[in-house]
């Protein structure tokens, strides 16, 4: 399965799950890193004077399979307060919430999925009422040719859901017929046919990062080789080289958050070269990532137990990148379990 198909999937069941109750609520794209090993909690805005501020809006909407979710994800990654799948009629509602929170929600992201007629209807209604409040919004239309969306609902053998009793070929039909007008309106159509989960992603961080970088937020994680690889981890870094202190007697009983156990990994033969180059070569990685628009990176340093080397080379490695403007979190994985 390609990772456009994979992206599929899961928007789909997403939206299979959310056809009932209308909403699949909203997420806002919190985690913030002050410094290695410091996590603040937030909702990420552009902070406004006047306390009653209209927030920026985008309408998500498209065709079902063609990326919404991929879209909805970056604008959450740029700082969007992004809700999933809210019934049109709320989107009026949704705006002067936004304006009431004195600047902390400045910009809202909606996917909207139109499933019927009425519901719609509902969507143009609250248009209308946006364009009298003045309130600068955007349409994104996302758009793929039948052969692509046909092949990607067959790869995860899921119904379209408008086909009812028909084909897929049905179902989409429908479903454009439905969009029709609302592509007419949209002020930018992405057509995805042709384009992978990162290519999309380019091209939404083209329309609305402006001419900031996409941020890196890195995780990284000490952990001992004897209980298991991290499943989660991206890249790996073996600290089995240096000397282990657990041999060291009056070492043994601390961890590498200790000092002298820490001076200890560092005064090693090869230690402070590591942390030098492995630091350089993450800087390379990170300028890719970014280019490739992924987010979110975990880094493993891994030792034998997970309590000396590991934990000592992961704090200066998180201090490092956080000092290179990475947002950081730094986890211990196994430190303790002995």
């Amino acid at each position: 399965m390609t990772e456009h198909e994979h992206e599929h999937e899961q928007e789909h069941e997403n939206e299979q799950e959310s056809a009932h109750d209308g909403t699949d609520g909203a997420h806002d794209s919190t985690d913030r890193a002050d410094g290695a090993g410091h996590v603040s909690t937030g909702t990420t805005t552009e902070t406004g004077d006047a306390a009653a501020a209209i927030p920026e809006l985008v309408i998500i909407s498209g065709m079902s399979g063609a990326g919404r979710s991929t879209a909805a994800k970056c604008l959450e990654d740029l700082g969007w307060f992004v809700v999933d799948n809210l019934p049109p009629a709320l989107i009026p509602t949704m705006v002067e919430l936004g304006a009431r929170s004195q600047g902390n929600v400045a910009r809202i992201a909606v996917v909207v999925d139109v499933r019927g007629r009425r519901f719609f209807d509902n969507l143009r209604e609250s248009l209308a009422d946006l364009a009298a409040r003045h309130v600068t919004r955007r349409i994104v239309f996302l758009e793929s040719s039948d052969d692509a969306l046909v092949r990607r609902f067959e790869s995860v053998r899921r119904p379209h859901p408008l086909q009812g009793d028909g084909r897929i070929v049905d179902g989409i039909a429908a479903e454009r017929d439905l969009l029709r007008e609302l592509r007419g309106d949209a002020d930018l159509v992405i057509d995805t046919s042709s384009l992978n989960v990162h290519e999309l992603r380019a091209k939404m961080d083209a329309q609305f990062a402006g001419d900031e970088e996409p941020e890196l937020r890195a995780t990284v994680m000490s952990f001992g080789f004897k209980y298991g690889l991290p499943v989660d981890a991206d890249l790996v870094a073996d600290c089995r080289f240096l000397p282990n202190p657990h041999w060291v007697p009056e070492l043994r009983p601390f961890t590498g958050l200790n000092e002298e156990v820490s001076a200890y990994v560092f005064n090693q033969p090869g230690a402070k070269e590591f942390l030098n180059q492995y630091t350089e070569l993450l800087q390379l990685v990170a300028a890719g990532y970014r280019r490739e628009g992924k987010r979110y990176v975990t880094i493993a340093v891994g030792c034998t137990g997970g309590k000396h080397r590991s934990v000592a080379m992961s704090e200066k490695l998180a201090a490092r990148l956080a000092a290179e403007g990475i947002e950081t979190v730094l986890v211990h994985r196994d430190m303790g379990r002995e």
